[in-house]
C-alpha cells in the first residue's frame, strides 16, 4: 500500500484544517470508468492528493471499450455521445478535437434508432420478403406518436390507467394495436404486417433501454429521462478517447488496475485488531478512519471517505456482501426495484457488402409473433431476439461491417455460445430474411458480454414497473444518513450512471454524477475551512 501522504502546511491547508489535524483527507474512488475518473479528477483539481482509485479490471473505462478489428475501431459498450448543448462529454470531445472526423452518418439530430444515418432501413420478413418503403414510413408515425404519448405520463402529471399496469411495453402494444385494428385502409394482410412490425420496434426499443422487455419499463416513470438539446455523435477515433482525457492528468500512482474489492467497512466498522494489523503502513497507526476498503487481495486501505462507482448491476449481486454495515433498508429497496438488463453488440465484418448501397440496416420481421403478449424465448432461440443490424459508415473507415444488437435474458444465452456458433447463427438468420442463401460466413465477429462480466453485471439502467426517480436520489445519498457529531459525515458517497435522475442510462449522466460527489467533498471541506478561519482568535 502506498504512504499516506502528510501534509506539512498544518492549518494554512485547507484541506487538512478541516480535518483539524495535519494530514489531507484520504479519499478512495471504487471503479475507473467515467463516474471515478471524473470524481478523481475533480479531487485532483481541489487540492486532494491523497487520493486512490481501485479498479477491479485491468483497464480503465469501465462500460467504454474501443476495441479495434483490422483498420476500425469498434465500440463494445457506450457508441453515442447523446446530445451537444451542456453535454460535459460533448464539450470535451469538441475542445480536443475529437469530432472533426464525424461524418454525417456519424453525426443524429433527433431521436436516434441505435445507429442512426443517411440511406433506407430495410425491414424484411422471415421469408424473405422485403417490406414496401411507403408501408413503414406509415407504421412508423403512427408508433412515433404513440411514442410521445409515453412521455407525457410524467411531463404533464398524467394519471396512468390501470389497463396499462404502468408499462412502457403493455401501453404501447395496445395502443398502437387499437390504431392498426381500426384503419379503414388496410387489408387484413396490411394490419398483420405492421403488427408483426410493432413487435420488432419494441426489440429495438428494449436494446435502447437496456432492458429485457419494454413491459418491464414504468409508464408514469419513462418521461423523466432527459434529452440534451442537439446532435449525437460518433467518436471516429474511439469513446475510448473520453476515458483518457478524463484519466491523462491523474498520476499513475493514484491508479491501481486488477485492485477488486471485498467489502466497504464504514462507520467505524472494523475492529481495533484490524486497524493496527501489522499489514497496514505505520503511518496510519493511531489515527482514526470511519472507512476501510477490504481488498480481495486482503489489504485493507483506510479512508476518511469512498466513493463507490460500482454498476447497478454489481450492486443488485453482491450489495450484502459489498457494505458492513449493511446499507439501509431503504437504499437496498431502491437497488432492488430500479432495472438494468444487457444489451450486447455482435460485430459481422464481411469481404464485399451483400446488402445494396442505400441500405443502411436490415431490420428482423418475424411474421408469427404479431399477436405475441410476450416476447421470451428458449435459450436455443435466443437469435430470435436480435432487434437488426446495422451498416456501419462510411465504410473507407470500417470496412463492411454490420453491427447487431440484442437484449435481456437471450443476450445472456447468446454470450455462453462460442465465436463460430453465432457467426453462424447470424449468417444463417441473415440468409433466411434477405433470401440470400449465398451470404458467406464474415471474416471475423466481435461481440460484447456485458451481462456475464463480474464487475458490471449488465449494460445500463431503467426505471423498472414499480420504481421511480426518488429511487435514483436514493441509491444516490451518502452514507451515513443522518448528521452527527459522532459520526463523521460523507463516508460512502455513490456515483455512475445509474445514480443521475434524468441521465441514467447515459455517458454524461455518468461523467455529472462522478463529479457532483466530489463537489460534495470540496465544498464540506471549504466549508470547515471557511468556519475554522472564522474563529475569533482568544
Amino acid at each position: 500500500m502506498q504512504s499516506c501522504e502528510i501534509s506539512s502546511d498544518g492549518t494554512d491547508d485547507p484541506l487538512s484544517s478541516g480535518l483539524q489535524r495535519n494530514r489531507q483527507p484520504r479519499i478512495v474512488v471504487i471503479g475507473a470508468g467515467l463516474a471515478g475518473l471524473a470524481a478523481t479528477k475533480t479531487l485532483l483539481e481541489n487540492g486532494f492528493t491523497d487520493v486512490t482509485v481501485l479498479e477491479a479490471s485491468d483497464r480503465i473505462g469501465g462500460r467504454v471499450q474501443s476495441v479495434q478489428l483490422g483498420h476500425a475501431t469498434l465500440e463494445l459498450g457506450a457508441t453515442w455521445i447523446h446530445g451537444a448543448n451542456g453535454n460535459p462529454v460533448f464539450h470535451l470531445a469538441e475542445d480536443n478535437g475529437l469530432l472533426e472526423e464525424t461524418t454525417d452518418e456519424e453525426r443524429s439530430v433527433g431521436r436516434i434508432s441505435l445507429y442512426a444515418k443517411n440511406g433506407v432501413a430495410h425491414y424484411l420478413t422471415n421469408d424473405g420478403r422485403r417490406i414496401p418503403k411507403d408501408l413503414v414510413e406509415e407504421f412508423s408515425d403512427v408508433y412515433n406518436e404513440v411514442y410521445k404519448l409515453t412521455q407525457e405520463f410524467f411531463q404533464s402529471g398524467k394519471p396512468v390507467g390501470a389497463e396499462s399496469q404502468n408499462s412502457v411495453g403493455i401501453f404501447t402494444r395496445d395502443v398502437v394495436r387499437q390504431r392498426i385494428r381500426v384503419d379503414p385502409d388496410d387489408s387484413e394482410t396490411t394490419k398483420k404486417l405492421k403488427l408483426a412490425m410493432l413487435q420488432q420496434y419494441l426489440k429495438v426499443e428494449s436494446c435502447e433501454s437496456s432492458s429485457p422487455s419494454m413491459d418491464e419499463v414504468s409508464l408514469s416513470e419513462f418521461g423523466e429521462w432527459t434529452e440534451i438539446p442537439g446532435a449525437h455523435h460518433v467518436i471516429p477515433s474511439g469513446f475510448i478517447k473520453i476515458v483518457e482525457l478524463l484519466a491523462q492528468d491523474i498520476p499513475k500512482r493514484v491508479l491501481q488496475l486488477q485492485k477488486p474489492i471485498r467489502c466497504v467497512h464504514w462507520n467505524q466498522s472494523v475492529c481495533n485488531e484490524i486497524a493496527e494489523s501489522k499489514d497496514h503502513n505505520s503511518d496510519h497507526r493511531g489515527q482514526d478512519y470511519p472507512v476501510y476498503v477490504e481488498c480481495e487481495d486482503c489489504e485493507f486501505i483506510p479512508a476518511d471517505h469512498a466513493i463507490v462507482t460500482v454498476s447497478l448491476g454489481v450492486l443488485k449481486k453482491s450489495h450484502k456482501a459489498l457494505f458492513s454495515p449493511g446499507l439501509p433498508e431503504d437504499k437496498v429497496m431502491a437497488i432492488e426495484k430500479l432495472g438494468i438488463s444487457t444489451t450486447d453488440k455482435i460485430f459481422l465484418e464481411f469481404s464485399e457488402p451483400f446488402w445494396s448501397p442505400e441500405c443502411n440496416s436490415i431490420q428482423f420481421v418475424w411474421e408469427d409473433e404479431a399477436l405475441l403478449e410476450n416476447l421470451a424465448y428458449p435459450e436455443e432461440l435466443w437469435y430470435k431476439k436480435i432487434c437488426s443490424f446495422d451498416v456501419l459508415y462510411p465504410p473507407e473507415r470500417y470496412g463492411y461491417m454490420l453491427s447487431g444488437w440484442i437484449c435481456g435474458d437471450e443476450a445472456l444465452a447468446m454470450e455462453k455460445y462460442d465465436d463460430e456458433t453465432v457467426a453462424e447463427t447470424c449468417t444463417e438468420l441473415l440468409r433466411r430474411f434477405t433470401g440470400n442463401q449465398n451470404i458467406p460466413k464474415p471474416r471475423r465477429i466481435l461481440r460484447s458480454s456485458w451481462g456475464r462480466s463480474p464487475y458490471f453485471g449488465g449494460s445500463y439502467s431503467f426505471t423498472r414497473v414499480g420504481s421511480t426517480g426518488s429511487d435514483v436520489e436514493k441509491l444516490a445519498m451518502p452514507l451515513p444518513y443522518t448528521e452527527s457529531t459522532k459520526a463523521p459525515p460523507l463516508q460512502v458517497l455513490f456515483a455512475g450512471e445509474a445514480t443521475h435522475r434524468k441521465f441514467y442510462s447515459t455517458t454524461h449522466g455518468a461523467l455529472l454524477s462522478g463529479q457532483r460527489e466530489a463537489t460534495l467533498l470540496v465544498e464540506m471541506y471549504q466549508d470547515l475551512y471557511n468556519a475554522e478561519t472564522a474563529k475569533p482568535m482568544l
